[in-house]
């Protein structure tokens, strides 16, 4: 439905102050008190975003002609000599988008992000998540997002897998493998070392050490890493945020190792018995890309795929930004990216990933 130009005339769009931590609250305050509204549209995530990876934060917010706040777009500059310049919802981020109050703010915060990425010198600009816009391309058929309620029993957890899979959670279980939670600096380091080598064997750079380490310490208790490890070594470990009874593993690996003792399946088993135990009834296990290994395992778990859509805005005379690894052109620094020695991969890939956002 079209937004009604007298309703739009009656609002107004501005940047949040995110240095203000009454601002702050007064968003998270807003964030909360939506259905549609996701973890990314918490300002702990835009400011994250800026201290590990230097992605600068911009926050658009909606008011009424009272003041009253009635939309709002988290928005993070991203910057990269490789894939070049596109302001972000969010940023680093599966989800984000315009949420709002209505068409007209939903409409005046999509054009006020526009106008700012002209101003900041970025061609493209992308919501993921929320409406489309209109000047927006949807970009469809691309990913897809895996969320399902979770029991709070455990023999209720097993029995929503699927038969195939259930066995080999249950095979992992009598393999005798240790699993820690925490956000200290041991769990810090377990994390960083599997999920380096992960990535490196799917052919893709590892991101900062400092964006896991902001995001940790700027959600506080509403993050944590749980680890398995087999006599003392750490082989699977995922980093997951917690927000609305919702648990949220996010950026999760397993070493070569890992795949011998069933680590992973383990992994994310634990991770659902401690999210139930946290109150949690709802397991998101994040977006993947159609055709992709990834998509094929979440699958197994007894996940189905939700398409997801964005929205994609690109100057006129601009090439779209492409950051996807199943894009043709990057399949042979996929290749050369996986034989590098780990150190090397490590030393070499947060200046690139910094710039994917």
């Amino acid at each position: 439905m079209s937004p009604n130009p007298l309703a739009m005339a009656s609002l107004s769009a501005r940047k949040a102050d995110l240095g203000d931590a009454g601002e702050r609250r007064r968003i998270d305050s807003f964030v909360m008190g939506r259905d549609d509204a996701s973890l990314f549209h918490r300002t702990e995530w835009s400011l994250a975003v800026e201290r590990g990876c230097g992605q600068r934060a911009h926050y658009l917010i909606a008011e009424d002609q009272h003041g009253a706040l009635v939309g709002l777009l988290p928005l993070s500059e991203i910057r990269s000599p490789l894939f070049g310049s596109a302001l972000v919802s969010a940023g680093f981020a599966v989800g984000g988008g315009v949420i709002a109050g209505s068409a007209a703010a939903a409409e005046l915060l999509a054009a006020s992000a526009w106008q700012l990425a002209a101003e900041l010198g970025c061609p493209t600009l992308e919501l993921r998540g929320g409406c489309v816009p209109a000047g927006f391309t949807a970009r469809e058929h691309v990913y897809a997002g895996f969320a399902r309620d979770l029991p709070g029993d455990e023999e209720a957890m097993l029995k929503a897998i699927p038969r195939k899979q259930r066995a080999e959670v249950r095979r992992a279980q009598g393999l005798g493998l240790d699993c820690t939670i925490g956000r200290g600096d041991t769990e810090r380091l377990a994390h960083r070392l599997v999920y380096a080598e992960s990535v490196r064997n799917l052919g893709t750079p590892v991101f900062p050490r400092r964006l896991f380490s902001a995001m940790l310490d700027a959600f506080g208790a509403d993050a944590d890493i749980l680890t398995i490890s087999e006599q003392g070594r750490p082989l699977a470990s995922v980093l997951s945020f917690y927000f609305k009874g919702t648990a949220y593993p996010y950026w999760g690996g397993g070493t070569r190792q890992a795949r011998n003792v069933r680590a992973n399946e383990l992994l994310y088993f634990e991770l659902m018995r401690h999210a139930a135990a946290r109150g949690c009834t709802r397991f998101d296990f994040g977006r993947s890309k159609l055709g992709t290994g990834a998509y094929a395992y979440k699958k197994n778990w007894g996940f189905e795929p939700q398409p997801l859509t964005y929205a994609v805005r690109t100057a006129d005379g601009m090439p779209p930004r492409e950051i996807n690894p199943l894009d043709p052109k990057y399949r042979l620094q996929i290749a050369l990216w996986r034989k590098l020695p780990l150190w090397l991969a490590n030393r070499l890939g947060p200046p690139i990933a910094r710039g994917l956002g």
